[in-house]
């Protein structure tokens, strides 16, 4: 067997693994990588690390752009193999993918305009919408906790993560016909969520692990928060409100966004802060708030029994939902005090963008990230203090406050991975640490060989191991 880290590693986004068993290659998630735009679109045109049309199966943990993005350039560059997923991570992806090819092909245009003043090629987006759907017809949707034969002595099992909506562990039997038929467990991590989620149902634990491929985004880590903290919410929020301005949320759109409905739908009812108008600005997460609907089966206990006894738990009055572009920019016209939920949550693309452009130099506004920021991208420039920041080529001061709230991060920070790597059972004789910073990599890769010795490693881009 062999395995090959072909992105996500070194860092948080471009989640790509090719696994080599029995003579066939099946690529573990197919992520974007994101950061730098010029940077972005080189590592993400083409696949350097493997041929596309030499991949027999694709196996998606989950949803996110990181790890699903790429998935359209996969198929149109020859992949004709199976992709994986559960249900709900199909659905998401329907509509992510969808608006991936939107922002791309927005993108385009507007550094096509700048490269032409400049006298340079004009560059193509990685992929259509029309790829996007092509694309879709290659998904195999296969439930929580159902095994599947996807290759020669290769059995597929997904196990929840707990992380967005649909989020799964991806578990391999194996019998390797390299080492005479032996049966050996594989586990790919996917995104490790933090459990107590105010939606999802907490991770699974997984049984006789062999090997295990596990993310590290927020080793050496610890959120300043636990999860639920909606005191915490209520505080931050009726101190912006009092400032008077508006109070912009980059969030992701799937999970994310839907979490904060959550919240804010139980403040309100509390009368824990005043009633403000909220606005979700951004078709995906309109879409993917309908689609959150359809699967139950996704939800912890309280919000199933929320959605059957009850009513919609991502709905509330004063809540305005806004697809058409129009009636986003008659929002940022606007100068009433609200709370703006809009993606991107990393505010690299789509909506966020116009709504920073117009509110980050007032210091009656507020910026509040619920999210994880990869370095480079401009929701990391913000929260990091930076005095002025580029939007759309422009130069803008940073007046506006700025607040962080790590309770909502969808993933398990270094105390939590620790216990999941403790809740994952098994000899685990070789673990490969990936989806992190080289610091975080780093540091939880330090902290679990004090537990477990030196079959732990951080993964290198580009490089193959063989076991």
């Amino acid at each position: 067997m062999k395995l090959k880290f072909c992105g996500a590693a070194g860092t948080t986004t471009g989640s790509q693994h090719l696994l080599e068993v029995n003579g066939q290659k099946i690529l573990l998630d197919c992520g974007l990588y994101q950061g730098r735009r010029q940077d972005a679109h080189e590592i993400n045109c083409c696949f350097p690390h493997f041929d596309p049309k030499t991949v027999d199966t694709v196996v998606l943990s989950h949803a996110h752009i990181d790890h699903s993005g790429n998935l359209p350039n996969l198929t149109s560059k020859g992949f004709e193999g199976n992709i994986f997923a559960t249900f709900a991570t199909r659905d998401l992806c329907q509509v992510m993918l969808a608006d991936s090819a939107r922002i791309q092909k927005s993108d385009t245009e507007w550094v096509n305009k700048k490269r032409k003043k400049k006298g340079l090629p004009e560059i193509e987006p990685l992929y259509s919408q029309h790829d996007a759907e092509q694309c879709l017809r290659q998904f195999v949707n296969l439930g929580y906790n159902r095994k599947m034969m996807i290759g020669k002595g290769v059995w597929l099992t997904f196990i929840d993560a707990g992380h967005i909506l649909g989020s799964a562990q991806v578990l391999l039997d194996v019998e390797d016909e390299d080492d005479g038929g032996k049966k050996k467990r594989f586990l790919f991590s996917g995104d490790v969520g933090r459990g107590d989620n105010d939606l999802l149902r907490d991770p699974e634990g997984a049984e006789n692990i062999d090997f295990l491929l596990m993310e590290s985004t927020y080793g050496g880590r610890e959120h300043e928060l636990g999860t639920g903290a909606d005191e915490q919410v209520a505080e931050i929020l009726n101190r912006a409100i009092k400032k008077g301005g508006k109070i912009i949320i980059p969030a992701f759109a799937v999970e994310r966004t839907q979490q904060l409905l959550f919240v804010l739908h139980q403040l309100f009812e509390e009368g824990k802060i005043p009633e403000v108008p909220v606005y979700v600005d951004s078709p995906l997460a309109v879409n993917a708030t309908e689609i959150f609907r359809l699967h139950p089966e996704c939800f912890n206990e309280e919000v199933y029994n929320f959605l059957f006894e009850k009513r919609n738990p991502f709905g509330f009055e004063g809540l305005t939902l806004i697809r058409a572009v129009s009636k986003s920019k008659e929002l940022n016209a606007d100068n009433k005090q609200a709370i703006i939920i809009t993606a991107s949550g990393m505010c690299e693309a789509g909506r966020i963008l116009h709504h920073l452009r117009n509110n980050i130099e007032d210091p009656k506004n507020t910026i509040l990230f619920v999210g994880y920021c990869a370095v480079n991208t401009l929701g990391a420039k913000i929260r990091n203090g930076d005095e002025k920041v580029r939007i759309f080529g422009d130069e803008f001061e940073l007046k506006a406050n700025v607040e962080t709230m790590d309770s909502f991060s969808g993933h398990a920070d270094h105390s939590e991975l620790m216990d999941y790597f403790d809740n994952v059972k098994g000899p685990k004789s070789k673990v490969w640490l990936v989806h992190g910073d080289q610091t975080r990599s780093d540091a939880l890769c330090d902290a679990l060989r004090e537990v477990h010795g030196d079959n732990v490693e951080v993964a290198e881009l580009g490089t193959e191991v063989t076991f």
